[in-house]
């Protein structure tokens, strides 16, 4: 059993997709993007239903937390028995155990791409895509105990709060994670994905990364989304990619909202450059 497993992990609404979108284009290498609805097929999510029914029977309870958990070694396990050196895989899980269950096993793990944003626009992006007012969205990425709940597209994800979270992914690590802001990503996305590729071991070709940059570009995946839609968007929501940039939180939140997000992540957003 290889340690295969690459993850693509970050809290909700921080760049996951747009990365998961430049993978797919890099390792097609098309003269033509890759359908958004397409990108699925170069990776997998670790908190997916159909797979927990896959390795634990057609009637299992995916609602039931202890049940999720208890197959969680079983599915991780199901994906690396292909026996490839590389299995890309999407989480939003932290880089703790929860109930006593490792979420992210050493055992499985190659590597990490790992990405932050600046929490003041991530709880904008996090309450329009979940349906939550602002406010709650606040509340409820301070608390250490936060999940996702169940539902038809998804098993229960162990966030925690978003300090939590990032401290999980960014401290001491036995295997090696890619920490990228999301701010840089959009400001030099060239360099950023070059770390990603890095990370993953896979060969750098400037044309080939420039080609992959576009057709995951922002212009290019809101067009398609407006063409065909994208079957990752919320029913909360009108659109998956909304704006594509960075502090919109200076006209979209209040003072008191600002502040009450700084009370509590003041430590870990000075660490990443957010203060």
């Amino acid at each position: 059993m290889k340690k295969s497993i690459v993850w693509l992990a970050s809290y909700p609404k921080s760049g996951n997709t747009w990365t998961r979108i430049f993978l797919a284009n890099y390792l097609t290498n098309a003269k033509e993007p890759v359908p958004i609805n397409q990108v699925h097929k170069f990776g997998m999510g670790d908190s997916i239903p159909k797979t927990y029914r896959m390795v634990g029977g057609a009637n299992v309870d995916t609602m039931n937390v202890n049940v999720t958990l208890g197959l969680r070694d079983r599915v991780l396990r199901g994906i690396v028995a292909n026996n490839a050196d590389v299995n890309l895989v999407k989480t939003h899980n932290i880089n703790k155990p929860a109930l006593g269950t490792e979420l992210i096993p050493d055992q499985f793990t190659r590597s990490a791409i790992y990405i932050i944003r600046n929490p003041l626009d991530m709880v904008l992006s996090y309450a329009r895509h979940y349906g939550m007012s602002i406010d709650d969205t606040i509340d409820a990425i301070g608390h250490s105990d936060h999940v996702n709940q169940p539902d038809e597209t998804t098993v229960f994800q162990f966030l925690g709060s978003w300090s939590d979270h990032v401290e999980s992914w960014t401290g001491k690590s036995s295997f090696p994670i890619c920490v990228l802001r999301y701010e840089d990503m959009l400001t030099d996305p060239h360099a950023a994905f070059t770390k990603v590729l890095e990370n993953i071991g896979v060969p750098v070709d400037p044309e080939r990364l420039d080609r992959a940059v576009k057709h995951s570009s922002f212009k290019e995946v809101s067009k398609q989304e407006k063409k065909g839609g994208f079957a990752e968007r919320s029913r909360h929501s009108e659109t998956f990619f909304s704006k594509g940039t960075s502090d919109n939180w200076k006209s979209e939140l209040t003072e008191d909202q600002v502040a009450r997000v700084r009370r509590v992540h003041r430590k870990v957003m000075k660490k990443h450059g957010y203060y």
